[in-house]
């Protein structure tokens, strides 16, 4: 089941892509990371109120909060970055190498947290890296 939650994942990163691209069209891609960080902030806080989730807010440990933070700051530099590559270049160049982020995942896993991929994972991921090359070249 994870598959088809990592299928939609990669169709909605699609539409975002086309979508920003669109809508930084004379606009400063700060600005526009700025308006989609406060379309997910509602839309995020709105399930989580929807669902009653916000009870397990209790729950949260130090480390939660602390990674939960860094990973925050991380999405927030890879969303302006994102958009501006998007205002400078085109969608069919920048988000393939954008999803250069999925081997880079690949590697920071088996050295952070130790997980230990077969032979088909290092082989997309050898093939995500050469065709990001492929592309910047």
């Amino acid at each position: 089941m994870w598959w088809t939650y990592a299928l939609l994942s990669a169709l909605f990163a699609a539409l975002t892509a086309v979508f920003a691209k669109v809508g930084i069209k004379g606009v400063s891609a700060d600005l526009a990371t700025a308006i989609r960080t406060v379309v997910i902030l509602v839309v995020a806080w709105g399930i989580v109120l929807y669902k009653e989730q916000w009870r397990g807010f209790h729950l949260l440990t130090r480390q939660n909060i602390v990674f939960l933070i860094l990973s925050g700051i991380a999405t927030g530099l890879s969303w302006i970055f994102y958009f501006k590559a998007l205002s400078l270049g085109k969608v069919s160049q920048v988000a393939p190498v954008d999803k250069l982020s999925v081997a880079l995942a690949i590697v920071l896993s088996i050295i952070f947290l130790g997980e230990t991929p077969d032979w088909k994972t290092l082989a997309g991921a050898g093939l995500i890296i050469a065709g990001t090359f492929v592309l910047i070249l």
